[in-house]
């Protein structure tokens, strides 16, 4: 696959221009933001201050995951993440099966990380100015309004600002990625000041089922681990660059999320985060009796927001890229722009598509549907290892996944756990994206692959004459 991308003999059509500080912070930056400014919203009625366990159950599924994302990435430094690990063990119907998965993946998650956005930036805007944007724009038709106009616009500033160059997305993200984690600092440290253990009584009234239902919810938080493994054609030194930013940002990721909840939890009783905007914001202002912290809270928000959107359509650009370079979707997704080396065509489709999806879809139903995809796509990446350790044993590998094969067994297990414990309705949803995935292979994917014999990049087929390359 290295050698018909072009990735490591410079004929892939994108740059390896990004480094292993850039790349952890695609990590960081796609994980931290609104699985922990939202989200609690969400999950803290369904599980009560346990939601804190609700964390740690996705943090343990999705660092038994990161793990095998880690061999994966640093044996398979190809663009596609998942996808391409699918289609170099699995084959092109798996593989395509999970590129459909990274699209609620990604460009959901895009959707769902902006409307967040949109109630932190009413927040900032009330206590700096006054007022705020009218319901009617910042809110989805089901939830009383006409479009969430601040997350339309959210999504067409960071399509521009990759349409601009990967490298400059990424530094510009690697700036915001400290600030949102300085702002997060300021929470815990003033936060716990309002530290009430009665909050935490009691501890979880919905029981067990309540914890594993919020950690379904809250597990789309951590797929910006996925982000790191999607640049894998754009890294430097990738064997070593690519496992090691996922695992900093795994240790980063989780440290950040727990602290950040229990304080939370602690500051506030349970019934009040119902239905709560700005969460965060909110308790700071409760906590001290003043506006400042929660405006600046509000402030780093949506940066970090911003962040995350980045990473999300950054993501499903290149997810994109490598199934149209396969074949899997019309080629026009690959063309890249010869001056800024970006796929400018597939940049502005996905966000336009995304725009649409921030702007009229509430939070609550895009954020399960991307869990399902992400617990899918990791589950697919933890059976590809074992897969790969047998069919190309030889192969060099970055980094190894630890107590081989426990570790992905666990992996792939704790991903139908979570899985499970999903609304009815979202699987249903997912099975019939799925069927639509299959259909859309037998009657495009199958007879447009590129499988072999990749002539777009000046590359041909090593098979024999009139063999089938497919």
């Amino acid at each position: 696959m290295s050698a018909e991308t072009g990735a490591d003999t410079g004929k892939s059509e994108l740059s390896r221009s990004i480094g292993l500080w850039q790349l952890t912070s695609i990590g960081i930056g796609g994980t931290i933001g609104t699985g922990i400014f939202f989200i609690l919203s969400q999950a803290v009625p369904m599980a009560g201050p346990a939601v804190v366990w609700s964390f740690v159950i996705a943090a343990v599924v999705a660092g038994l995951t990161a793990v095998c994302y880690a061999e994966l990435a640093g044996a398979v430094p190809v663009s596609g993440s998942s996808y391409s690990y699918a289609y170099a063990t699995l084959g092109e119907l798996t593989a395509l099966g999970v590129g459909a998965c990274l699209l609620l993946e990604w460009g959901v998650a895009g959707a769902a990380v902006a409307v967040g956005w949109s109630e932190y930036v009413n927040q900032f805007l009330q206590n700096l100015f006054g007022f705020q944007i009218p319901e009617a724009l910042a809110n989805a038709p089901e939830q009383g309004g006409i479009v969430n106009l601040p997350a339309v616009l959210l999504v067409v500033m960071c399509s521009l600002l990759l349409i601009r160059g990967a490298s400059e997305s990424t530094t510009i993200n690697a700036v915001m990625v400290l600030i949102k984690i300085g702002v997060l600092i300021m929470f815990v440290f003033i936060g716990v000041q309002g530290w009430n253990a009665g909050n935490l009584v009691p501890f979880a009234p919905e029981g067990f089922g309540g914890v594993t239902a919020a950690a379904g919810v809250i597990f789309f938080s951590f797929i910006g681990l996925d982000g790191v493994a999607t640049a894998g054609e754009e890294a430097k030194n990738p064997h070593r660059n690519l496992p090691l930013a996922i695992m900093i940002s795994l240790v980063v990721v989780t440290i950040m999320y727990v602290l950040v909840c229990l304080v939370a939890v602690a500051a506030q009783s349970t019934p009040d985060f119902e239905g709560q905007e700005a969460g965060l914001a909110q308790i700071l202002m409760n906590v001290t009796g003043a506006e400042w912290p929660g405006t600046v809270l509000a402030a780093g928000a949506i940066i970090s927001i911003f962040s995350v959107t980045l990473v999300s359509l950054y993501g499903q650009t290149r997810i994109l890229f490598a199934m149209s370079r396969d074949g899997m979707v019309p080629p026009v997704l690959h063309k890249v722009n010869p001056r800024t080396l970006t796929p400018v065509r597939n940049t502005t489709i996905v966000a336009v598509v995304v725009s649409v999806l921030a702007g009229f879809i509430p939070i609550n139903f895009l954020a399960e549907m991307t869990s399902v995809g992400t617990l899918v796509a990791f589950f697919t990446v933890s059976i590809g290892v074992m897969i790969l350790r047998r069919t190309a044993p030889d192969l060099k590998r970055g980094f190894k996944v630890p107590f081989y094969p426990v570790t992905p067994i666990l992996s792939a297990a704790g991903c139908i756990y979570v899985i499970q414990g999903l609304r009815a309705v979202t699987l249903i949803v997912f099975v019939i994206w799925i069927a639509v995935a299959v259909m859309w292979y037998f009657g495009y994917s199958r007879h447009h692959s590129h499988l072999g014999r990749h002539e777009h990049v000046g590359l041909a087929s090593d098979a024999p004459e009139g063999a089938d390359e497919r």
